[in-house]
């Protein structure tokens, strides 16, 4: 399920790190986070759509090493983005 390219766009200008940033973690991890958002509602009204939900935990499972890497590499770029996306619990 793609992104609509306003929306991408969109995350791609919050995220960034400099100007011309399209592939940061931090971008990486938000639009991974729009996509799993997206399809968690769509999985939500198709309950039997097993491959849908297999690609959901393909996504989940790389945000999840994508915010290990930032979390050893950048501490508090990960504090940042995980605070900014409403992903973990403190």
């Amino acid at each position: 399920m793609p992104l609509d390219k306003e929306i991408k766009n969109q995350i791609i200008t919050d995220y960034h790190r400099h100007e011309s940033d399209t592939g940061s973690p931090d971008v990486q991890i938000a639009i991974l986070t729009k996509r799993i958002s997206l399809l968690t509602d769509h999985l939500r009204a198709n309950k039997h759509d097993e491959s849908s939900r297999r690609g959901l935990l393909k996504m989940v499972g790389l945000r999840r090493r994508l915010l290990t890497y930032l979390r050893r590499s950048d501490y508090p770029r990960y504090l940042a983005v995980t605070e900014r996306l409403n992903l973990r619990k403190k």
